[in-house]
């Protein structure tokens, strides 16, 4: 009786060592991030700003796909709502910088908005503005999505929520706050997101440590000091800083000048970028 009751023991056991074989070989690349992100804070993260666009259009289905390509880590996309409700992915409130068109978004229907053509370097594309809706099933399970949201209304909020329920997306995605206040209250809403408040001073960061749910904040480099992005890592948050700009225009002129500087920070672990290829390929071959 002892011997039938071991070896159904070790059958269970070898059944049970089986399924989380299978499990751990069907791990999406999203999974692999996510393990990352909150256990390796050694790993650098690359962020595509409004996604991988410096050869397709920003905040464009081309430039998500090509973000996705590169095997970039975070893609950044901004949310914005037309006259009618629909949430789309747009940057400035008028559509005149990044299409064909003219005009306020919020004045305009889904249907007048999609209407027109992306602009890349000044030119249209056939790339159209496309809405969360679509975006989402495509970034599933590859990438992770930093909403930038725009859309500034409790409507866009609860209906952004909603969509990204619908495809079973909360743990993919981080969503930004520039009034890190808000935290609490997006918290109650959908625990499962992960929140990134915008820290504009010391203060802000010791506020926002107060949260545990919070993993990580976007800190502006006018603050940047080398203890207090210590304090952040040693509280299990991440670091999020951005290369734009400055950092970017130095690689664009001397290769490596940029990121070499940019990397004398110690404890940024986060990178948003316009050049995410060049982070990417910097990455690889400073850390190997």
């Amino acid at each position: 009786m002892m011997m039938g009751y071991k070896l159904k023991t070790t059958a269970l056991a070898f059944v049970a060592f089986f399924c989380a074989t299978i499990a751990i070989g069907q791990s999406t690349r999203a999974d692999r991030i996510l393990e990352d992100f909150y256990h390796q804070p050694d790993k650098i993260l690359v962020a595509a700003h409004r996604a991988a666009h410096q050869n397709f259009a920003e905040n464009s289905i081309a430039a998500l796909e090509e973000s996705i390509r590169l095997e970039v880590d975070i893609v950044e996309l901004d949310v914005r709502m037309t006259n009618d409700s629909v949430l789309v992915i747009l940057h400035d409130r008028t559509v005149d910088r990044t299409t064909n068109g003219e005009g306020k978004l919020s004045e305009m229907t889904f249907g007048e908005a999609r209407s027109l053509r992306l602009l890349h370097q000044d030119q249209p594309t056939e790339q159209v503005i496309p809405t969360l809706d679509e975006v989402l099933p495509i970034a599933k399970d590859k990438i992770l999505i930093d909403i930038d949201f725009k859309a500034n209304s409790k409507e866009a909020l609860v209906k952004t929520v909603e969509l990204i329920k619908k495809y079973g997306m909360e743990h993919q995605i981080i969503f930004f706050l520039y009034d890190y206040k808000l935290a609490p209250v997006l918290h109650s809403i959908c625990p499962e997101l992960i929140i990134m408040p915008r820290a504009y001073k010391k203060k802000d960061v010791n506020n926002i440590l107060d949260w545990d749910y919070i993993k990580i904040i976007h800190v502006d480099e006018s603050f940047y000091k080398e203890r207090l992005m210590k304090k952040i890592v040693d509280s299990n948050v991440r670091v999020w800083i951005n290369a734009l700009g400055k950092y970017d225009n130095m690689e664009k002129e001397e290769q490596n000048s940029g990121y070499s500087k940019l990397f004398s920070k110690k404890y940024i672990n986060v990178i948003q970028t316009d050049r995410p290829q060049e982070l990417i390929d910097y990455l690889n071959v400073t850390l190997n």
